[in-house]
């Protein structure tokens, strides 16, 4: 299973938001280089990247960051956060991003996720951000009215790559995943699945990887909190 240690940027810095509430932060002293760099050194190969300026902006505010980030190590990066149309994906993937992920735009228009997965074939992860099963857009602000599953099923067939699955109530609050309602969408879903939100023990990420069709696990706050030691969690990563 893949380990995703998770980077999340605001004006230049590594933050962590609790349940996505922008007045709700964490600051931390590491730059998103430098603790990209630390990740490299202890060894993971993938990397979970949220630009939360451009979640705001619908632009890739922080671009020269994540293509410093790219070019330093050699890590396989997935990049999310306000990514809205064919521009923003064509910059991300020719800087050498792995996967872009679209959440937002995807969910208000399937067409555009459509035509991204045959523009950039393999490149494209869909992220479904989900709220008492119902998804969320908008950086989290608005309710779509979508149920998860309804959605999924419509955007099953696109040649997405990858899912990641966030249960909003979980995310910072390191209380566990929602491992019951990912096993359900990972049951549904044509693509592997991601598991994010709310990772607090390593007992969460053994318990990852006993489910089917689940291909790795974000880790964030549980990272920068000293809940779980990087060493340890290195070795769960293949």
């Amino acid at each position: 299973m893949k380990i995703f240690p998770a980077i999340d940027i605001k004006d230049k810095k590594c933050v962590r938001l609790v349940k996505g509430n922008f007045d709700n932060k964490t600051e931390y002293e590491m730059s998103p280089v430098e603790q990209a760099s630390k990740y490299k050194d202890h060894g993971f190969k993938n990397l979970h990247i949220v630009d939360l300026d451009g979640a705001l902006t619908g632009e890739t505010t922080n671009l020269d960051i994540i293509k410093d980030i790219v070019s330093k190590f050699d890590l396989k990066i997935e990049v999310g956060g306000g990514v809205r149309n064919f521009e923003s994906i064509k910059k991300y993937t020719a800087v050498g991003v792995d996967k872009v992920i679209l959440g937002s735009a995807a969910i208000k228009d399937k067409n555009f996720l459509k035509e991204a997965c045959v523009q950039f074939p393999n490149k494209i992860a869909l992220g479904l951000d989900a709220k008492n099963g119902y998804l969320s857009v908008s950086g989290w602000k608005e309710n779509s009215n979508q149920l998860t599953l309804n959605y999924l099923k419509e955007v099953n067939g696109y040649g997405v790559s990858r899912l990641i699955y966030t249960d909003i109530n979980r995310d910072g609050m390191k209380q566990g995943p929602n491992f019951e309602e990912t096993s359900k969408v990972a049951e549904k879903s044509n693509c592997p699945v991601i598991i994010s939100g709310g990772v607090s023990s390593m007992n969460d990420i053994k318990k990852a990887k006993t489910l089917k069709n689940i291909e790795g696990i974000i880790v964030g706050k549980a990272i920068y909190d000293g809940d779980i030691k990087l060493e340890e969690l290195v070795k769960e990563d293949a």
